[in-house]
């Protein structure tokens, strides 16, 4: 959820209002996942390179994120309505011990829910989680012996998302092109899409989420692959003319399939104008961590 701060500079607001505008924005971006049939979803809420931000800055978010949490607990409506089952993600030994409480609570609350999952980053940074994973296969392989294997599945199996689905879709907002040490390890699987969007994470609606799912789901269907075409089974000597269609061409997907379009509609009716833009976006700062 990247973007807060800047958002509240440009609109002349205080920041805590930005970064409560972002929280609001991210209740509407999950309504819309979880009516959507999304099983999983996992937010940056907060990275631990935040702590190194101005102190009264760090009190706002830690004080937002207890009192989000708390109207969780106490009411949790979104949570019963889609069985939501909170989990936090990251070094909590980090946070003040009243905020360590809360999210301690929103945890016990929601665990029985099993129809889908929020994972909330708070605090996270993807070097810490691969740091703690190896410290916990070190652990494990001095316990149990030289038997012990490390592979790539091993390391998994510490992770912080250990009980999560694979990576399908990570959405960076705030037009910035960098992940942010934001599940690293996560997002090289080939099966997941990164994209990039320009809009800061108040800004971000869920209909534009609505058009990555439309674009991503377009791809999976016709490709078998969310990032469009899939060239792992076409012969080493056509998968050169494939890359090249790829960059001469638009993306595929969506915005290919709405190009059709245009084409046929002004070709009935030219005076009708072009087509609108179609402004795409997951989010953070430099140092600020939604995906």
């Amino acid at each position: 959820m990247d973007g807060n701060r800047r958002y509240a500079k440009s609109q002349k607001i205080e920041l805590k209002e930005g970064h409560n505008m972002g929280f609001e924005s991210m209740a509407n971006i999950l309504e819309v996942l979880y009516e959507s049939g999304v099983q999983c979803a996992t937010v940056y809420a907060f990275s631990i390179e935040n702590f190194k931000r101005l102190s009264y800055e760090v009190k706002w978010l830690m004080d937002l994120a207890k009192l989000k949490m708390q109207q969780i607990s106490q009411h949790g409506d979104l949570c019963e309505q889609y069985g939501i089952k909170i989990k936090i993600l990251g070094n909590t030994k980090l946070l003040p011990l009243d905020v360590q409480e809360i999210l301690f609570k929103t945890e016990e609350m929601t665990k029985n829910n099993t129809r889908a999952v929020l994972n909330v980053c708070f605090p996270y940074t993807s070097r810490d989680e691969i740091t703690n994973a190896i410290k916990c296969v070190v652990s494990n392989a001095m316990d149990e012996g030289g038997d012990y294997v490390i592979d790539e599945d091993t390391i998994n199996q510490f992770l912080y998302t250990a009980d999560s689905p694979p990576l399908d879709l990570l959405v960076r907002t705030s037009g910035t092109y960098r992940l942010s040490d934001f599940l690293l390890w996560q997002c090289v699987s080939p099966d997941c899409s990164i994209v990039f969007v320009d809009k800061l994470w108040p800004e971000f609606k869920p209909w534009d989420m609505c058009m990555l799912l439309i674009n991503w789901s377009y791809n999976k269907y016709w490709y078998g692959h969310g990032n469009g075409v899939n060239t792992t089974n076409i012969f080493p000597q056509e998968a050169d003319k494939v890359e090249s269609f790829i960059v001469r061409n638009k993306p595929s997907g969506f915005e290919r399939y709405e190009d059709n379009d245009n084409d046929e509609i002004s070709e009935n009716s030219s005076d009708l104008g072009g087509a609108d833009e179609m402004d795409t976006n997951t989010s953070e700062e430099e140092s600020e961590s939604i995906k």
